[in-house]
């Protein structure tokens, strides 16, 4: 077994024994997120590399690794406490973060692990094994019912199906107003680099450029700017920003959306908030630049996907069957839509396919342009 293997092997195994102490799969990936990260800065200021740091040297990946016991849990906390006033990529890593394994032996063995004693560089593993072994434990959170990030996870399958229908191209700005933990936006970046002979300039627009996200949730946000780190997306600054998209007329234009924006009318959903408590969302959106006011949160978001669209830009957006039938609203904004898009293709996902149980789904693809005569509808029953 190689050491990348071995690394990849004794994460998932230690996963399990933090599991058994009462430390949940989020927690474990929070925690990851944290201490890789700081492994990755620290690695980078040695030979051959030797690049600067801005992380403070009292706060840095050295620091934990002489201390055992209290001592450790103690600093850790407050490296934690110290970094989250930083700012950029770091202010964004360590956002609210919190210790979650107060026990200091299992935090010790953690430190270790990643660290394996210098032999294993996470520099040097290829960016296809750290993200595997990230988005496993990210699929592992979701699949966690309890933890009720499955809402913020989009399977892989309907995910790849979706890029491989849309064909992003190096020449395409890609844009996910409710990214989640990446996975439209790492998608696309693959498909791009698989189908294309990148020349240098466009290998910099994909990186720096090209791939762009919104989410709403800290610690979701947080598992998604780590996972871009991890495959090597993203300049100076972090390509995803925290906040709620929905709240102002958007300030850039994209060619390409796509998106599964988080099912629940605004009157019912729940979201977890910063402190990691559930509030109850009842916000509602007053912009000039929607067809409709609406409390509906996936009607909402259609509409700000057309006005995120340049002329001429393709969409492909996750929605519940309510989009779809809802009356009032519902139909002004559908009636709105084909007038100033062309929708072509409703896709009918099969139910089972969302962590979320009972979930019914569709694909709808359109394109900001002239108004479509025919819809095109695919049951996935359907043999082509």
């Amino acid at each position: 077994m190689s050491e990348t293997n071995a690394m990849v092997q004794k994460l998932w195994n230690f996963a399990t024994v933090l599991r058994d102490d009462g430390i949940s799969y989020g927690d474990y990936v929070e925690q990851l997120t944290y201490l890789v990260f700081l492994k990755m800065d620290y690695e980078r200021t040695l030979p051959p590399l030797e690049l600067d740091s801005d992380i403070p040297k009292e706060w840095n990946w050295e620091t934990l690794l002489n201390l055992d016991g209290v001592d450790l849990e103690q600093h850790y906390r407050t490296l934690l406490e110290e970094l989250s006033k930083e700012s950029g990529l770091i202010g964004l890593i360590f956002r609210k973060s919190q210790n979650k394994i107060q026990n200091p032996a299992l935090l010790k063995r953690l430190v270790n692990l990643i660290h394996d004693g210098g032999k294993q560089s996470w520099l040097s593993m290829s960016v296809d094994v750290k993200g595997d072994i990230y988005e496993g434990l990210l699929e592992k959170n979701a699949q966690d019912t309890k933890s009720g990030a499955g809402q913020y996870f989009t399977p892989r399958v309907i995910i790849d199906a979706m890029v491989e229908v849309m064909k992003p191209t190096p020449e395409d700005t890609i844009y996910d107003p409710a990214c989640g933990t990446g996975g439209f936006l790492l998608s696309a970046h693959a498909y791009i680099q698989n189908h294309h002979d990148l020349n240098k300039e466009q290998a910099k627009k994909l990186k720096e450029e090209a791939l762009k996200g919104c989410e709403l949730v800290s610690n979701t946000a947080r598992l998604c700017v780590m996972n871009m780190y991890l495959h090597n997306i993203g300049g100076e600054e972090s390509p995803i920003e925290v906040n709620d998209s929905l709240l102002g007329k958007p300030s850039e234009h994209y060619s390409m959306i796509l998106s599964n924006p988080p099912f629940g009318s605004k009157s019912a959903i729940k979201i977890v908030n910063e402190e990691g408590k559930e509030d109850k969302d009842s916000v509602s959106y007053q912009r000039d630049d929607f067809w409709a006011t609406t409390s509906n949160k996936q009607l909402n978001f259609v509409q700000h996907i057309n006005s995120l669209l340049e002329i001429n830009g393709r969409a492909a957006v996750v929605v519940p069957d309510n989009v779809l039938f809802e009356n009032g609203a519902g139909e002004t904004i559908r009636k709105k839509l084909m007038n100033s898009c062309d929708l072509h293709t409703i896709l009918r996902l099969p139910t089972g396919l969302f962590y979320a149980q009972g979930v019914k789904a569709n694909v709808i693809f359109f394109d900001r342009k002239g108004a479509s005569e025919w819809v095109h509808k695919y049951p996935t029953r359907m043999k082509h």
